[in-house]
């Protein structure tokens, strides 16, 4: 089976929007921990400090607001599996910084939407 082009393979679709978010949120002053970090439990596409603060960011891209836009992709089971993946990150980090969970929404265009602290950590 052929490739797909690179417009239309969904994993370089994916990096680009990842990037795109790291790009937007350094430009207002986070600073980039770590990317894409996996484990078992899930997977967390930015960790960023913002001052003190540890952000674990889930980027999102819907091209179609039909079933609900990228924000309301991210739902009980999904905010489960990016709490377990912190908890495992925070286990090996050293020191304890307050945290939270945003959600960047990408749209069409590229419109971002930046949902800060999207949901408590615990």
């Amino acid at each position: 089976m052929p490739a797909l082009p690179p417009e239309d393979n969904p994993r370089d679709k994916g990096a680009d929007k990842e990037r795109l978010a790291r790009a937007y949120l350094e430009a207002r002053g986070l600073r980039l921990v770590m990317s894409n970090y996996r484990c078992r439990r899930g997977e967390i596409d930015l960790i960023m400090r913002e001052a003190a603060t540890l952000v674990f960011v889930e980027v999102r891209f819907r091209a179609s607001e039909r079933f609900g836009g990228a924000a309301a992709s991210v739902d009980l089971a999904k905010q489960r599996r990016l709490r377990a993946a912190a908890s495992h990150f925070l286990q090996g980090y050293a020191g304890t910084l307050p945290c939270r969970f945003d959600v960047l929404a990408i749209g069409a265009g590229d419109r971002i939407d930046w949902i800060r602290d999207a949901f408590g950590a615990w």
